[in-house]
């Protein structure tokens, strides 16, 4: 396949999904390694930047998705009469960046370090897609473990949990205070 219509392939399979596409799966449909996809998509992404184009490709993990840039959110929103998503609380913020820098990680874990009972900023969380069920300990109970999504990442415009930005030394150190407290009661 030339390169231009693989391009132009590429750009019709992630406007077609909707959903982010592994580049696994866009290498097998197109018959081409994983590297060759990557730089096409590179491509791409430069082309839209450079023609000023109101859609941009994110990368996400391993999967790429094709959106609307953020500077026309407000355009779309009143075209679409989209109400404005209402800002994340203090502590859904903060049970927020517990899961993500200690995931996955149990409720209790999370009420441990807070202090508080998180039952219901969790279940807004999982709500808005911002973090969702990993599984179960293997513990009595089988208590649920919660880690960050993919929509999270899309949120705060992130390709990966590497990005994000390093904690203070003191919180740091409170941190790992509180999570060996929890791993002597949760038996890691």
């Amino acid at each position: 396949m030339e390169i231009k219509k693989t391009k132009s392939t590429i750009e019709a399979i992630l406007f077609a999904s909707g959903e982010p596409v592994e580049v696994d799966r866009l290498s097998a449909v197109l018959e081409i390694d994983k590297a060759t996809v990557i730089k096409l998509i590179k491509e791409i992404v430069d082309k839209f930047d450079e023609d000023d184009s109101g859609i941009c490709i994110v990368k996400l993990d391993d999967k790429y998705q094709m959106c609307s840039k953020p500077i026309y959110s407000n355009s779309i929103r009143a075209m679409l009469d989209l109400r404005r998503h209402v800002p994340l609380s203090i502590a859904a913020m903060e049970v927020l960046a517990i899961i993500a820098y200690n995931q996955p990680v149990t409720k209790s874990f999370v009420e441990q370090i807070r202090g508080v009972d998180c039952s219901g900023t969790i279940s807004s969380l999982i709500i808005k897609d911002l973090i969702e069920e990993k599984g179960r300990l293997d513990l009595p109970g089988r208590p649920l473990l919660y880690g960050t999504t993919l929509n999270f990442l899309k949120c705060f415009n992130i390709s990966s949990l590497d990005e994000l930005p390093p904690l203070p030394d003191k919180e740091i150190d409170l941190i790992t205070e509180k999570c060996e407290t929890m791993s002597i009661l949760e038996g890691k």
